[in-house]
This record gives C-alpha cells, structure tokens and sequence, in this order.
C-alpha cells in the first residue's frame, strides 16, 4: 500500500510526511520534490513520541545566556532556574544544551519563538557530555539553578546566520521507567564567524517623554512659581529612576533622541524653586538638585547627537484627527505645540532640535492622521509596518522611508522589532529572550538579500520601564562592533532613497486600530479644551502682563491633549476641571463688589460703583456699564438708559467709578452694572441693585417753610405773654397775700365777661 509506512523510506509514511512538512515550516528549508533539503533531521530521544503536554512538565527559564551574538573564540554560558510543575519527583535528570539548526527568513524564526513543547526530530540533538548538568533528585514544586558552559567552536555552527538553541530537561518521573523530555526552553543564537561586508543600516529612537506633572496654577508671586500636581516626576529623575536610567544608558548607544519638550520644560522649573500640590494647599518642592543633575547629564549624552523634537506635551494626533479637528481652534494648539518646541528645547538642552517628525501612537496612520499630522508643518510622519503594510510580493524587509504623496514621507519603523521589548521585561527570562530575538531577526533581515543594503528604524514604546530600557540596551550594545548592522540617525533615514517596490498606500480609516480608537480623547474633551481657551481669550486682553497667564495656561492646554492620557480618561478629564476651575478663579479675581440699594433726594446725584482687582497685576481696557431699568424715571449721564466708565486697576486695589443719575419721578428704580472688555464682551457676572428716588417738590418745600414760620411766631408770642403776666404781677404788690379774683363774676362770652356776647362790659 502506498500509504504503508516503509522501513527503507522509500515510501514514507503519514507520520514521517507530516514531521517533514512541520519542519520546513518551522526551519524555513523548502520542501522540493517531497524530500528535504539538507541532511536528515535528528532522531529523537530513546522512548515513546513525546507529546507537549510532557515536555511542559518542569519550567526551564534561560535568565541569561552570554555573549548575546558570540565571536570565534567565545564560550557561550547559559544560566537558568529549573521549576518542577509536575505532581511527581524527577529522578537521575540532565540538563543539555541543544544548537541548530540554521534557521531561514524571519518567518522561521517567527515560529520558532512561538513554540512551547519538544518536538522530536525538529529540535536538534544534545551536545552531551562534558556540557551538561546533571540533577539527582528534583521534587514537585521545587526549583533549581543550574549553568552550562560550552566553547563556541564545540558548537555544530557553519555559515553565518541564525541558529535555534535550547535547553532541556531529559529524566524519569517517578512513575516511569526511560528516559524522556520532561521540560524545554528554547531561544536564539545569532552567528556570524567574521566580518561580513552585508550591513543593515538601523536607526533606533531613544524617546524621552513622560506625563504631565505641571499644572496650570502658579504660586501668588511676582516670581510666578510653578505648582506640580504631585511629586511623582522626582522619582523618576532620581537615581535609578525611569528617566535618569533612559539617559544614562542612552549616553552610550548610538540612538535618535526624540524628546517632549514638556519634559525638558518641567524639569527645568523643577530645577528653581517650586511647589507640588498637597490636598487644597501647595508645599515646597525639595528636589532640585536631583533635576539639575538630570539636565545636566542630559545636555551631555545629546551633544553632538540628533535631537527630534515632537509638539509640547506630545499631542494625540489620532484623537486630534477623529474627534477634535472639527471643534474649532483644536488645530491652532498643535501649531503653538510646534512653535514652542524649538525655543524650549533651545533654551534647555542648548541644542537645535528636528521638529519635522510627526509621531502618532503605535505608528498607525490613515489619511486624516497624516493630515493633522502635517498641518502644523511636519514633513515626515513615524509610522510602522503593521499599519502599512506591504501588499506587494516582495521577499524581503524594505526600507523605511516612501513617499506616501503631498510632499510627505512616511518612515515606516519594523513591527517585530518595534515591539521586541513591550511588556514585562523585570524577569530575567523575559528580558533574555527579547535580547535573542531581537538579534536574530535583525540577523535574518540582513541575510534576506544579501546585495541589497536597506535601512530599517525601531520605534519601541514610548515611555519604556526601566526594565525595558536596560533590554534595550543589552541588544543594541550586542551589535556594537563590526556586527552586521550599522547605526543611522532618524534625520538621515528619512533621506535615504525609498524602494520603489515598497508600498506607498496609506490604509483607510476603518482599518484604524479600535483597540486605539478606544483610547482616544472624546469629543467633549475638546469642547472643554474649546471653552478654556475662549475664557482665556477675554481674560488675557484686560491684563497688563498677559504673558504671565497666557504662558502657563496655554502649555497647560497642551498638556490637555497629550497621548499620556490614552487609557486614563478619568484622570485627564480632572486635569481639565482643573485648568478651567483655576481660570475662573483668577477671572472671578477682577469683579464688582455687591452694593446695597441706594437712596436718591433730590432730582440728581451720583452712584458710585466699585470695582475691585485681587491679582497682583494691574488690568486695564475695561469697561464698567450702568443700565438703567427705566430711563423715563432715571436717566444717566447726560441723559441716557446706559452709561459706560473705563476701568483701570493696578494689583491689589479697588476703584469706585462714579455715574450722574437724574431722577423725575419718585420710586424704585432697578440698575444693572457689569464689566464688558474693550471689544464688548462681558466680562464677570452683572450686578443689580436699586435706586430709590424720594424728590421734594418747590410747592412742598414752601408748605414746610411755612409751618416752621409759624411754630416760631407763637413761640415768640407765647414768650411774650409769660413776660407781661410776670411784670404785672410784680406792679400790683407782690405781698405774701394770696392773689384774689378782681371780678368773681364769671365771663358769659367766650373770651370777655360780656354776658350777651358783645363784647361789652354790663354796668351795674
């Protein structure tokens, strides 16, 4: 039968078919004509087929394995830790290093990273004795250190290229009785005997950006002292910290620089004195030397160096491109974030910085990003390989940059090697294994076409761990030397002349990332950033130094649109309230003092109103309006319903501006004050109060002098009666008799003793 399986192998069988395909999968060697090409493949180990689920028994984790990309004459060493995971001990185990073979394309080494299990007859043979580790008794749960030591030329390596090399546990458990493949880690080994004359040109961004720390406050000082959020920036400038070891480590790798001049604003205020904030109060900052420190070692590593500068607070391109460029003046903050980083990185780093980068996140454009991305006058956009993607049929890497139209050149960063150092690199197996791969597929890349010479740009994460960045380091220290790639600076990437095969088509929008899109800033937040922007607007034109507001408040406004905040919405939605509760507050310091109801006598007065300035500068180009409610009844200045008065305060004082009111008629009248800035625009809330007009008449004012007249007359003559009956009184003796009656007869009239009421006497 045909399908019989063949002792001589001259007709194989499904099992050795299946094994054949696997491996030239899995190698990279093509299958011609049904039969490998090269020598047969290793036999497996003594005993059954091994199946994943038993080569998974002990955890084999490779924590170092050095030199990274060994030379002639080199010993590689291996160190691990072995970990039984199994339910039974393992008995009269070896550890053994496993090399090859040779791997092709970076596909092979795709699959190969990809694997877990021992697969027999695909991974190669051990190298055996004297270069293994023997491990009498292993029991469950149980971990153990182990190191191989083997000499390079020990090793069944030939041409230059990328080897599988791997590390296994071979034993017996305890219910067994042979020998099998009980655990197996495998990684890479880059090889490259000589100098090779085939170089890949590779251009590796050392981004130095960090969130925002700095809010929009500024202490109540002519030195206008800064006030940070939180603390948390020092940590990460002190030593050992995220930023101090990207700098230091940075210093010796030949790297492009692309910093956020946030950043470099920030420490730089951090380096004079500043406040951090602390609950509803600001303390000092104590940390300034650790910032002068970082500066400084700064300035050194980037002399001489390439320095991309990106917009200040390293704006969300994509959230500016899908949900912000249509709320109006969203597009003009990302024009000032350019403008303001050359002279800020000028100022610190007294360096001329690229700003002709545009960096969206991840790399992934469509035609509204690159449209933003160029608006503020950026020539060439960072973009990667998953996002333009090849379409063609070409069987090797391309160079970075191409034109994508309009004059623009996207400088497409590789994906594989891009993202070789995301994730958690604190372990030492993680961090081995990034180191390994990312060599061997720059190995594998130079290798794909051997005559033609490319130049190819990574693009890692952009605010790496510490963890991350020392990995980072360890791989591009492991090409130093004549290796087979050779460094190139961002500036001069962008220029080398594009393949004409490489794709030049920038993706719709629908093949944007969602997983990105979720991370955008919403709509609303440009709405708020709209709203800020516009009380700034009015606030800024009365003040006599605006440039002490206009300044914090808007590179605080940049840091509102920062990418930091993707997958944090919440905390940048306060960062927002923040900035917009902080303005109101300063606006709300420039306002009307409330002013109780006033009295008016008399036909017209003046009403004095008082404006009072709490800043400590001056304003000025106010307007303070008077509006009368009814200009029949009360009309102001010359005879108008509204009356204006210009408003000039310096800081810290009150002015009262006064307005003539004439009144015609008596009662209520109500007045509406408020501030308006010089173009008319209303600024602070108005205020009302009441005028009561109580006017008195000529007629009235004649009625009243008449009374008084007449309450002194008889005063006057009521004095003179009393003196007459004193002084007769006095002339008719004034014994010590009682005074009688000269006349008992009663009076009969109403003011004489005339009984008929004429008046006269009766004569008796």
């Amino acid at each position: 039968m045909a399908e019989a399986a063949d002792p001589q192998g001259t007709h194989p069988s499904p099992a050795r078919r299946w094994m054949r395909r696997t491996a030239s999968v899995l190698l990279g060697v093509p299958l011609l004509t049904g039969l490998l090409a090269g020598p047969a493949m290793p036999a497996p180990l003594t005993g059954p087929t091994e199946k994943a689920s038993v080569s998974s028994t002990v955890d084999v984790a490779l924590n170092s394995l050095a030199p990274s990309a060994p030379e002639e004459g080199d010993t590689l060493v291996v160190s691990g830790t072995l970990t039984n995971r199994g339910k039974e001990t393992i008995n009269d185990a070896e550890v053994d290093l496993r090399v090859g073979p040779r791997l092709t394309g970076r596909s092979s080494v795709d699959a190969n990273a990809k694997r877990t299990g021992y697969l027999p007859g695909v991974d190669a043979e051990r190298l055996g004795d004297p270069y293994t580790v023997k491990v009498a008794k292993l029991r469950k749960g149980v971990s153990e250190d182990f190191q191989l030591s083997v000499p390079v030329d020990k090793m069944p390596l030939d041409s230059a290229g990328v080897y599988l090399l791997a590390v296994s546990l071979s034993g017996q458990t305890s219910g067994s009785s042979y020998d099998r493949v009980l655990g197996i880690q495998r990684t890479f080994l880059p090889w490259q005997p000589e100098e090779d004359s085939a170089k890949t040109k590779l251009t590796v961004l050392w981004p130095l950006i960090a969130s925002a720390h700095i809010t929009a406050e500024t202490a109540s000082d002519e030195q206008q002292t800064p006030v940070f959020q939180d603390d948390e920036l020092a940590a990460e400038l002190a030593p050992g910290g995220r930023l101090e070891q990207l700098v230091s480590l940075g210093s010796d790798l030949p790297v492009t620089w692309v910093v956020d001049p946030d950043l470099l604003a920030s420490v730089d205020a951090m380096a004079g004195t500043y406040r951090v904030r602390a609950g509803e109060t600001t303390v000092p900052g104590t940390s300034q030397a650790v910032a002068r420190k970082w500066l400084d070692a700064l300035q050194k590593a980037v002399s001489g160096g390439k320095v991309v500068a990106l917009p200040f607070a390293d704006p969300d391109l994509a959230s500016i491109a899908h949900r912000g460029k249509n709320v109006s003046g969203t597009l003009s903050h990302l024009q000032t974030a350019t403008e303001a980083a050359t002279t800020t990185v000028e100022a610190v780093l007294h360096t001329t910085p690229t700003t002709d980068f545009a960096w969206p996140v991840d790399g992934a454009v469509d035609p509204s990003i690159v449209d933003v991305a160029t608006s503020a006058g950026a020539h060439k956009v960072i973009a990667r390989s998953d996002s333009l993607e090849e379409t063609g049929d070409l069987l090797y890497t391309p160079t970075a940059a191409r034109p994508i139209g309009g004059g623009t050149t996207a400088v497409v960063a590789d994906h594989r090697l891009s993202t070789s150092f995301s994730g958690d690199m604190t372990g030492g197996e993680r961090s081995t294994l990034a180191v390994q791969n990312f060599l061997a597929q720059t190995l594998a890349l130079t290798k794909q076409d051997e005559e033609k010479e490319r130049s190819i740009v990574v693009a890692p994460q952009r605010m790496p761990t510490v963890a991350q960045a020392q990995t980072m380091a360890r791989a591009l220290h492991s090409l130093d030397g004549d290796r087979w790639t050779e460094p190139l600076d961002l500036v001069a990437a962008a220029d080398v002349k594009p393949d004409s095969e490489a794709t030049t088509r920038v993706p719709a929008s629908s093949a944007y990332p969602k997983k990105l899109r979720s991370q955008e800033l919403p709509t609303q937040a440009f709405q708020d950033i709209r709203a800020i922007q516009d009380s700034l607007n009015s606030f800024q034109v009365i003040l006599t130094q605006s440039d002490r507001v206009v300044t914090p408040f808007g590179n605080a406004i940049n840091r509102s649109l920062s990418t930091s905040w993707r997958g944090e919405p919440t905390e940048a939605q306060k960062y927002r309230d923040s900035v917009r509760t902080y303005l109101q507050g300063l606006v709300g310091q420039v306002s009307l003092i409330e002013k109780s109801d006033v009295t008016l006598s008399g036909r017209s007065a003046t009403i004095p109103v008082t404006v009072q300035n709490q800043l400590v500068q001056g304003v000025d180009d106010l307007v303070l309006q008077l509006t009368s409610g009814n200009a029949t009844r009360l009309k102001l200045n010359e005879g108008g319903a509204v009356a204006t008065q210009p408003v000039k305060i310096a800081g810290g004082h009150s002015q009262s501006v006064k307005f003539d009111a004439d009144a015609n008629v008596n009662g209520q009248i109500p007045i509406t004050a408020r501030l308006f800035t010089k173009d008319g625009t209303p600024y602070g809330d108005e205020m009302t109060f009441t005028v009561k007009v109580s006017e008195l008449t000529p007629t009235v004012l004649l009625v009243i002098a008449g009374g008084l007249l007449l309450l002194v007359l008889a005063g006057v003559r009521m004095y003179n009666h009393r003196k007459r009956s004193v002084a007769s009184d006095t002339s008719d003796g004034g014994g010590d008799e009682p005074e009688q009656p000269s006349d008992p007869t009663p009076d009969t009239g109403p003011e004489s003793g005339d009984p008929s009421g004429t008046g006269e006497k009766v004569d008796r």
